[in-house]
């Protein structure tokens, strides 16, 4: 090798280090993906959360839930059939109180009838379990598929309000550590193009409550119940807010509408 061939391969081998140190060699359209694959990846899985439930089970619903599984099994192809079952399953799982089995059955049922319904019943289930739940793993898992079971059902019905304001008590319940103000922005910016909307007027009414903004709550509930005279929730947290502020005599006036 001659001396002016060392040098070449010395310089190449230099801007080979340079280029493959000095830049990132994966697309961001990858990138985006892989960090998307991430996100999805789920704490734990159904049959992790149902080996974890079944030695809590009674010998009568252990039998019960092992002979529609059975049964779900032989139905094969038949969508009619296969829904009932799943049904079933759901509600079993439910009464026994784990709302993460029965979502993910609700889920199933969604998937064969892909209807807004559907997948707002599954996000709904799934949405009880993010409440109810304080192991972090679970907590997690059903925060994540009940957010994607309600974007469903807003892709579904575009229009309708209810998934929208579900959605955003998702990310309220579970907040995201890198955003953890999206649930309270979205149900503002819901009030914002719904302001007769008594629903969101209620959620933003209990996070103010929650957070001790007091004034700003019977605000908000003042407002809801000119709007529907009647509806519970706003009665019921009206009680609680008048208590808050000191104000017992109209605390107990709202709590005896509330009981009865």
């Amino acid at each position: 090798m001659t001396k002016h061939q060392a040098i070449a391969i010395g310089i190449a081998g230099i801007l080979f280090l340079v280029l493959f140190l000095g830049f990132d060699t994966i697309p961001t359209k990858q990138k985006d993906l892989e960090k998307s694959r991430l996100l999805n990846i789920e704490t734990t899985s159904v049959a992790n959360l149902i080996k974890e439930a079944m030695p809590n089970v009674d010998k009568a619903n252990a039998s019960l839930i092992d002979a529609l599984v059975h049964d779900l099994e032989k139905v094969g192809t038949d969508t009619i059939q296969r829904i009932e079952k799943l049904k079933s399953l759901s509600g079993t799982w439910y009464d026994l109180g784990q709302p993460a089995i029965a979502g993910a059955y609700a889920q199933d049922i969604a998937e064969l009838v892909k209807t807004q319904e559907s997948w707002s019943i599954a996000g709904t289930t799934y949405a009880i379990c993010v409440k109810n739940s304080e192991e972090g793993k679970t907590k997690d898992f059903c925060s994540k598929r009940a957010i994607k079971a309600f974007e469903n059902a807003i892709s579904l019905a575009p229009d309708l309000i209810e998934p929208r304001i579900n959605l955003a008590i998702c990310y309220v319940d579970n907040p995201d550590k890198d955003n953890p103000m999206q649930g309270i922005l979205m149900l503002r910016e819901l009030n914002q193009n719904h302001p007769e909307n008594v629903s969101v007027l209620n959620q933003l009414a209990k996070l103010a409550l929650q957070t001790n903004q007091i004034d700003r709550a019977l605000e908000r509930l003042e407002e809801a119940i000119q709007l529907e005279p009647d509806n519970k929730n706003t009665i019921c947290l009206l009680a609680n807010a008048y208590e808050a502020a000191g104000n017992q005599a109209k605390a107990n006036e709202y709590h005896d509408k509330c009981v009865n």
